[in-house]
């Protein structure tokens, strides 16, 4: 594989033996993948990129009224300047929001996963950003059951494991480079927490990804296609076999970098109460387990949310 695969996953009903194949090889090789035919309409992602784009246009006396002191970015916004790469020098050029899942507040994950903030001058932001929340959320699950059958484990393996899972929708915000003097990284280069990440419309260039070979290769997908990286997360509960693959978001050269960027990862997470514990699958006299000390995904999540100073 000499560039990182795009799949159509309605194979995944029509021809699934070939595409859990061919799926699995891109995430044994890659970490990355291209996702079409997903069923999810321009209009729906155009919709939410205009209703985010709103919102980031806001006055910052505005939106800083959404930021939660301590809350480790958990929920509502997170304004320009405070996330950092992990081991990074200089902290992430941009501003984001988080949509969590929509829990009863006497659930026993109700500690763990705070309830959302919606911002009362986009009176339709709830709506368009929780849709999208679901419709991401429908098709990780998608992902993984492919996943799962790849590595020798049932199709529905991670549903009730990820179906109160402390996902998140992030819609980011990279303001237009106006100096020379800034780094040239929007994000620095980093691994995902989570156990997969779906990359839906990104409105410009930037993102890289670094091969095994140790270059930096470019992917800009297709409008039609959204972006799908595996996790640390993942990466961990099948002992590297799905690694999860460094990536980061640069700017563009010239006039380009004077342009914002808009992108919305969704970052599917376990139950936090889920235990990441090597599969025995994985395990074998190439790949001893390498992971001897199991962690719940609420464990795991806090402690590397204290690694890029958002806690």
């Amino acid at each position: 594989m000499s560039q990182i695969p795009t799949l159509d996953i309605r194979r995944f009903d029509t021809d699934r033996e070939a595409f859990v194949a061919e799926l699995g090889a891109a995430y044994r090789e890659w970490g990355f993948a291209g996702i079409r035919g997903h069923g999810i309409s321009d209009a729906q992602i155009d919709r939410a990129y205009d209703v985010f784009k709103r919102f980031f246009a806001l006055p910052d006396e505005v939106k800083r009224q959404y930021h939660v002191p301590g809350g480790g970015g958990a929920r509502g916004y997170t304004p320009f300047g405070v996330e950092t790469a992990k081991d990074s020098k200089h902290f992430d050029l941009k501003e984001f929001w988080h949509v969590g899942r929509e829990i009863p507040r006497d659930s026993k994950y109700a500690a763990d996963m705070p309830a959302n903030l919606w911002p009362s001058e986009i009176a339709e932001f709830k709506e368009v950003a929780y849709g999208l929340f679901t419709t991401l959320d429908e098709l990780g699950s998608r992902v993984l059951s492919a996943l799962a059958l790849h590595i020798g484990l049932p199709e529905n393996y991670f549903a009730d494991k990820t179906d109160s899972g402390n996902s998140i929708l992030r819609p980011i915000h990279y303001p237009p480079i106006t100096a020379d003097d800034i780094p040239n990284v929007r994000a620095g280069a980093h691994e995902d927490i989570n156990l997969i990440t779906l990359l839906v419309g990104a409105s410009a260039a930037g993102l890289e990804v670094k091969s095994r070979q140790g270059e930096w290769v470019p992917f800009t997908a297709d409008a039609d296609t959204i972006v799908v990286n595996i996790g640390d997360m993942l990466q961990r509960l099948t002992n590297h076999v799905y690694p999860s693959t460094t990536h980061r978001v640069v700017n563009p050269p010239g006039e380009q970098a004077r342009q914002p960027r808009y992108s919305t990862p969704f970052f599917l997470h376990p139950n936090p109460d889920f235990v990441i514990d090597v599969l025995p699958s994985t395990i074998t006299a190439d790949n001893p387990k390498r992971y001897p000390e199991p962690i719940t995904a609420q464990g795991y999540l806090e402690e590397r949310l204290r690694e890029i100073k958002l806690k």
